[in-house]
């Protein structure tokens, strides 16, 4: 298992549902991790690399509906 982070930056305040819908993200088989900043509007989510990609977890998040708007480049 690789364990990977990617911070993705986010518009709109998701509502309950939204937020609900990412909760059920957690379910997914190599998503290890979700973490909200509200004050910074960002997304960090650890995933397991040998199972998904970058790209395969801003479309999960996207499909929740959660409004991302670019990916943070991490040091």
């Amino acid at each position: 298992m690789t364990s990977v982070d990617v911070v993705f930056h986010y518009g709109q305040q998701p509502g309950e549902a939204k937020m609900r819908a990412l909760d059920s993200l957690r379910e997914v088989y190599g998503i290890r991790r979700i973490l909200f900043k509200e004050q910074e509007r960002t997304v960090r989510v650890e995933y397991d690399a040998t199972r998904l990609n970058e790209q395969t977890v801003a479309s999960l998040l996207r499909r929740t509906g959660l409004d991302i708007t670019d990916k943070l480049q991490l040091i």
